[in-house]
């Protein structure tokens, strides 16, 4: 869904239908359905005119409260100012009317029933459910793009080498990823999600190949999830009572399928990381995650 966060008490003011113009500094082409986030920025001084339309219980920060349809993004010259000033005085106190300034035009607004929790962004921004982003991976292959851009199906001994981390827009573009890439679209897609996100890189060090792999978590209602898309043999969504119990199912998997039951316990490893740079090499990322926050096996 398109969504578009706006400060309280002017979010829940459209929701009661009782602003219908959303007044920007900038312009925008797009018209259509538009959901509604309460930002969860408080402005500091508000005006006492203004909160007179609108109850502070009702105030819903950090999240969508309701749809519309974008129907007009309209100049302010000084005579729409002025007139807007004169015959729509309530409207006029709920925007920052300007000369220079635009006034998207909304209408067919219909709160929602149960309002989304999500942090929201700047400009107009895509909020996915996690079935959503299933479904939008759906067409990406495992593989990796080499620094010539070729496309390789399966790591390989070039892999080493020749890897560069895609950018999420490229893993759309190219429509292939290994784990480390595919990470960076999932994180891309959940990043207007307020469902603490984490990323993980496991790895077993050894004297060959170092297997690895990266996954993403998040946790919603209680309850924790591991996301996977690219392991095709787990690919899905996976509930958990706790975090730990996330962890320790993905680190038996990877024991078993991964290593085949061969590995030492000392040279496994967990790491949680951020959003690394993109287009960085093989040695780099292994030497990012690493700097991320270890996970202690041994003290579960």
């Amino acid at each position: 869904m398109k969504v578009l966060s706006i400060v309280e008490p002017y979010a829940t003011l459209i929701k009661e239908n009782k602003k219908i113009i959303e007044t920007k500094s900038w312009k925008t082409n797009y018209r259509g359905e538009l959901y509604i986030h309460a930002s969860s920025t408080k402005i500091l001084k508000r005006n006492k005119e203004l909160m007179k339309l609108v109850d502070n219980k009702s105030l819903n920060f950090g999240n969508i409260i309701c749809k519309c349809n974008l129907i007009d993004c309209i100049y302010m010259t000084k005579e729409y100012v002025e007139n807007m000033k004169k015959n729509n005085y309530q409207e006029y106190i709920c925007g920052v009317y300007e000369e220079g300034r635009y006034a998207w035009v909304l209408e067919d607004i219909i709160p929602l029933k149960k309002t989304i929790k999500a942090k929201g962004q700047l400009n107009i921004w895509n909020y996915y459910n996690e079935l959503e982003v299933m479904n939008l991976m759906q067409d990406i292959e495992y593989g990796w793009i080499d620094k010539d851009n070729k496309k390789h199906s399966f790591v390989n001994e070039l892999f080493a080498d020749n890897y560069i981390l895609q950018s999420p827009k490229e893993v759309i573009k190219n429509k292939i990823g290994v784990c480390w890439d595919q990470v960076e679209l999932e994180r891309y897609y959940f990043k207007g999600n307020d469902w603490n996100i984490k990323t993980y890189f496991i790895v077993h060090y050894d004297d060959d190949k170092c297997p690895t792999h990266t996954f993403l978590t998040y946790k919603k209602n209680d309850k924790y999830y591991w996301f996977e898309h690219s392991w095709e043999r787990f690919k899905g969504i996976y509930e958990y009572n706790t975090e730990k119990d996330l962890l320790l199912d993905v680190k038996d998997k990877f024991i078993k399928y991964e290593l085949n039951n061969l590995y030492n316990d000392e040279r496994l490893l967990l790491y949680e990381y951020k959003k690394p740079n993109y287009h960085i090499s093989v040695n780099e990322f292994y030497n990012y995650c690493e700097k991320g926050k270890n996970i202690d096996f041994n003290k579960w």
